[in-house]
């Protein structure tokens, strides 16, 4: 039988909803306060209709260079080992209403973003199972989920999501979800598989998995090549190349956008940083533009590919006006957030400054 989700899904008024067909709906992002994203409250993005999916005729199919094809059961995944992870995901688009000029997209703000406790098999230990061959370079990940493209370019008629994974990462940390936060999957988050793709961009996370192809060639699929895809420069010239990586980044929950604050008093500044290398060193806070930085105090917690909770002690000005709050972080290798967009990025991988604008009263 078909799983009926109309009783799984988030409540609407825990989200907000950015369309409605497929669905797509962010966490107010000034209401951040659960390090680990309660499930009613971590984003949703799809790309076509939520696939309808019975656990009692799902399969997952393992096929290309491997030893042996692979047909794993929910039950026989159920019964591999399990192992957890904490993970942020990030949508490779959130923030996009912070781009000037507007550009086309799902107009995220800043809470297309969560952490959450993923549980499930590693992806290496099913590969494993159907033995791959020593010529594979990538693997490649297809959900149940499919649909026309709407826009030119694009090929005809229907095609499923697809992304690939370098066999390194791949055979690393990738797991393969059947829970997010010791509950299943709701048809949302991709019962009844998904993939998890610690510290790269929530493209790569596929939902409703049903097939995994183990590849001797590089994969150019859609959402590989024309979308989910940056220009990068080469010897001077440009380049396209996947979104992978989740880039060093520090976010402002509160205050909000055009809120309102006291004059001379103290406010808590606070927010989360994820991304970069080896984790957040270090988190600061401007009001004059990036000026002039004051440190900001980051939670004790450091879990890996985990975001950080850091808050500030703001004394407000006494004279009122509108104020403009930047809040910038560091990695472990010393990258620091840049304080302007890079054009090639195009609607994705926002990762600059992103100032809030608050009136003093």
């Amino acid at each position: 039988m078909k799983t009926n989700h109309a009783d799984t899904e988030a409540p609407a008024q825990t989200l907000i909803t950015r369309s409605a067909e497929p669905v797509n709906l962010e966490m107010p992002f000034s209401t951040l306060q659960d390090f680990v994203t309660p499930n009613e409250r971590f984003y949703v993005r799809c790309h076509f209709p939520i696939p309808e999916i019975g656990t009692d005729t799902w399969r997952l199919q393992v096929e290309g260079a491997v030893n042996a094809t692979l047909e794993l059961t929910h039950a026989e995944l159920r019964a591999m080992p399990q192992h957890t992870i904490m993970a942020t995901m990030e949508c490779a688009g959130n923030g996009r209403t912070f781009l000037q000029p507007k550009v086309k997209g799902v107009e995220w703000d800043l809470g297309a973003v969560g952490n959450a406790n993923w549980s499930g098999v590693l992806l290496r230990d099913v590969l494993d199972k159907a033995g791959v061959r020593d010529d594979a370079i990538e693997i490649i990940l297809e959900g149940a989920d499919r649909g026309e493209i709407k826009e030119p370019p694009r090929p005809a008629g229907e095609i499923n999501y697809a992304r690939s994974l370098p066999m390194k990462k791949a055979c690393e940390d990738v797991l393969l979800a059947l829970d997010l936060n010791g509950a299943p999957l709701t048809p949302s988050h991709g019962f009844p598989l998904r993939a998890v793709v610690p510290g790269w961009y929530g493209m790569a996370s596929v939902k409703w998995l049903e097939r995994i192809m183990v590849s001797t060639t590089p994969f150019l699929g859609y959402y590989q090549s024309i979308d989910y895809a940056y220009w990068t420069r080469r010897d001077g010239l440009p380049t396209l190349v996947p979104l992978s990586k989740m880039p060093v980044k520090a976010q402002i929950a509160q205050p909000a956008m055009n809120e309102e604050v006291p004059a001379g008093k103290p406010y808590r500044v606070h927010g989360a940083a994820w991304g970069g290398e080896g984790g957040i060193a270090k988190v600061e806070f401007s009001i004059d533009g990036g000026a002039t930085w004051s440190a900001a105090k980051i939670a004790d917690s450091a879990e890996k590919n985990a975001w950080r909770f850091w808050e500030f002690q703001w004394e407000t000005p006494a004279t009122p006006g509108r104020y403009t709050l930047i809040v910038r972080a560091t990695d472990a290798a010393g990258k620091t957030q840049p304080s302007e967009r890079v054009a090639d990025y195009g609607s994705y991988m926002i990762d600059h400054w992103l100032p809030i604008e608050v009136e003093v009263v």
